[in-house]
């Protein structure tokens, strides 16, 4: 009898809701993936999907912000499988809404958002590098970033900031790094709990015509879907070339087409 070829083993942080979790599912359920998630908290919906991958799914409550905590949870990855396949660093927040010019700023907010979009990525790719050059499928790591990344909304510097950073640290790891591929992915404007907090917040902090349109999107059900943008991120995890290594990708795009969820065919 010929044996199963192993099963891929990927790294997902912030998975406990929204992309990241819908990047789970699709992982264990589509891809036949081996997972392990970091995140602060465990949702239902976490707990939930532990309760039926109990062999293929590792839960680690972690902070990436906890430089400790961080180290601990990959090195019981590097204890448990001794290599990583795919890593995708999901783990992001907004932070405050405000203009650089008010006097209520916080320096802190912003610090902290650079913290979680960005010195933590940082910290994952340090230890994560000799897993990644184990992986027996080729290292892969999909940054998940946002058109933010290339824009100037006002109000979002240090969301803006933080993804422009995330941008330039998967081009650098990718020249750096030439036997791992690295893509950073732009999801689009995605229905989850950051469209809420804008939608509850954004009315008195952004302009009304940047505000609008997310709202808008969101009345005319065309924000997109957490497992549509999901399935690219997770595909990419698995399966990316090296010609997209350091790219900043559109995920539906022609660049991600190959990747994109198939298409489900109605039953005659």
């Amino acid at each position: 009898m010929t044996p199963k070829p192993p099963k891929p083993v990927v790294l997902v942080t912030g998975a406990s809701r929204g992309i990241g979790l819908a990047v789970v599912r699709i992982l264990l359920d589509d891809l036949d993936a081996i997972v392990v998630t970091l995140s602060r908290t465990r949702t239902p919906e976490l707990r939930e999907l532990l309760s039926k991958h109990i062999s293929t799914l590792m839960v680690i409550d972690c902070d990436v912000t906890d430089e400790t905590a961080l180290a601990t949870a990959i090195s019981t990855v590097s204890k448990t499988y001794q290599r990583l396949d795919g890593l995708i660093l999901n783990a992001g927040t907004l932070g405050e809404l405000k203009k650089i010019s008010s006097p209520t700023l916080s320096l802190a907010d912003w610090k902290l958002t650079f913290d979680v979009n960005f010195f933590s990525l940082v910290q994952t790719l340090n230890i994560c590098t000799p897993l990644l050059k184990s992986s027996i499928f080729g290292g892969r790591v999909i940054f998940v970033s946002s058109g933010a990344a290339t824009g100037g909304i006002a109000t979002w510097g240090a969301y803006s900031a933080s993804k422009a950073a995330m941008n330039s640290l998967a081009r650098t790891f990718a020249n750096e790094e030439p036997d791992i591929v690295s893509v950073a992915v732009r999801p689009g404007a995605v229905d989850t709990d950051m469209q809420g907090v804008l939608r509850a917040t954004g009315p008195g902090a952004m302009n009304p015509t940047d505000i609008s349109r997310f709202i808008q999107m969101h009345e005319a059900g065309t924000l997109v879907k957490p497992e549509d943008t999901g399935y690219v991120i997770a595909s990419l995890a698995l399966k990316a070339p090296k010609s997209l290594s350091g790219a900043f990708v559109s995920w539906d795009k022609e660049e991600c087409e190959e990747f994109r969820r198939p298409v489900q065919k109605a039953e005659e």
